[in-house]
């Protein structure tokens, strides 16, 4: 019986634990702590902010619609039907009829959108003080990232034209997981091979922060015999990291700007949610999820491409789906579909983000150092969208979310919390 009395009353004080954190700091206002922080970003820079996120959003459309012109290009002007002959002219088997399309299928929707892309890409960020690199170096690396788009999609084009020759009923079912097994392939080998080719990365340097990172770690039973730095600076001044891989490659890094712009207690916060991803499965979880958008959105294209190219395949040249020639068809329905799901997926990863808050908080014990980096990542997200604004447009919850999160865990959690006056400098 006495054993019986002390559990139940070790269940209600675990029970009662939150109401007596809320009562421990009466004095501590959320909405006051919060309102502390967002307004550090005042009149100009907040300006600044507002101005280039709020540019996205019509980015997102104009992007769709430029790749969307490109792939219409290649049909009517018989361009894509071109490139399928002169496949055929040099080789004789199917799959790879279907490779070497690939290649000036590639070549030649990159090249239309090509100016769209130095706009977006180098320009826009050079104007919001964003861009570090020459245009140069930047075009250097757009270079690479097309010799590798061009391998990802010879291996993609000829698996799923396989696969739509071999499956004439259900290949959207099989296409849908061609697609998984390459996102999955692409996980696994991109920290490895991809990343590797942009940026260089070594083992973070031993001392406090390293020391904090790989205790956080241990607690939380991560690997954490490697802890990568990344040279990010060279390319822009954002600060991030990032969980990377899948399985044996699955990894926790860095970038160097993260770690000479922002305090240990910042960095703490960010490796924490980082973790977070790591330690709720988030990587997986995801590709689950895209998983089931893309089965429904093959069965889509299932039955409006055949349709389309009856209708206009003649003048296209363009012979049914199995054709490579209908590749523009299938790029074309994919990137109506991303534009029309875009506040599904931005949903989705937001979910995702704000879990990895949450665990951040509770495993770096840094509200205040969490607030920070929310305030610094104003440079490039708006702070304080609406709350439909944020719903339709954000992929990761917003800085006045985030402060919001940070605080509220901080009257929760931390006995006799203060108030604070944010000593927080932003390079705007």
């Amino acid at each position: 019986m006495r054993k019986a009395i002390i559990w139940s009353g070790i269940a209600f004080a675990a029970a009662m634990l939150p109401a007596i954190a809320h009562a421990a700091n009466p004095g501590f206002d959320v909405d006051q702590a919060t309102r502390a922080y967002l307004d550090v970003l005042q009149g100009p820079a907040r300006a600044k902010s507002d101005a280039y996120f709020e540019g996205g959003y019509w980015l997102t459309l104009w992007s769709a619609l430029v790749a969307i012109a490109s792939y219409l290009a290649l049909l009517p002007t018989g361009l894509s039907a071109r490139f399928r002959d002169w496949s055929e002219r040099l080789v004789k088997r199917r799959w790879l009829q279907t490779a070497l399309y690939a290649v000036p299928f590639t070549l030649v929707s990159t090249l239309i959108a090509l100016p769209w892309t130095i706009y977006t890409g180098y320009f826009r960020e050079k104007q919001y003080g964003l861009m570090n690199q020459s245009f140069i170096a930047w075009f250097g690396e757009q270079a690479i990232g097309l010799a590798i788009g061009i391998l990802i999609n010879m291996a993609l084009l000829t698996a799923l034209f396989a696969v739509i020759r071999r499956f004439r009923r259900t290949w959207w079912i099989w296409g849908a997981g061609t697609m998984i097994v390459f996102a999955l392939f692409g996980a696994l080998i991109g920290p490895v091979f991809i990343a590797p080719l942009f940026n260089k990365y070594t083992e973070l340097p031993n001392g406090p922060v390293r020391d904090r990172i790989v205790a956080m770690a241990r607690s939380n039973n991560i690997p954490a015999e490697h802890v990568y730095l990344f040279d990010a600076s060279k390319q822009t001044k954002r600060i991030s990291a990032n969980v990377s891989g899948l399985g044996p490659t699955i990894r926790i890094s860095l970038n160097d700007n993260l770690l000479n712009r922002t305090a240990p207690d910042e960095i703490a916060a960010v490796m924490g949610h980082e973790m977070g991803h790591y330690v709720l499965n988030h990587v997986t979880k995801m590709i689950a999820m895209f998983a089931v958008i893309l089965l429904i959105l093959f069965g889509i294209v299932y039955r409006a491409g055949p349709a389309m190219i009856r209708r206009h395949g003649a003048r296209w040249q363009v012979r049914g789906i199995a054709d490579p020639a209908a590749t523009p068809v299938l790029a074309l329905m994919a990137a109506v579909a991303a534009l029309v799901l875009t506040p599904v997926l931005n949903t989705i990863i937001r979910v995702n983000e704000s879990e990895a808050d949450a665990f951040g908080l509770n495993v770096a014990r840094e509200p205040d150092g969490f607030a920070k980096i929310a305030m610094r990542l104003s440079e490039y997200r708006k702070i304080e969208p609406g709350p439909i604004e944020e719903a339709l447009f954000f992929d990761h919850p917003s800085g006045a979310t985030r402060v919001r999160m940070s605080m509220q865990w901080k009257k929760d959690h931390v006995p006799g919390a203060a108030m604070v006056k944010p000593d927080l400098k932003l390079d705007q």
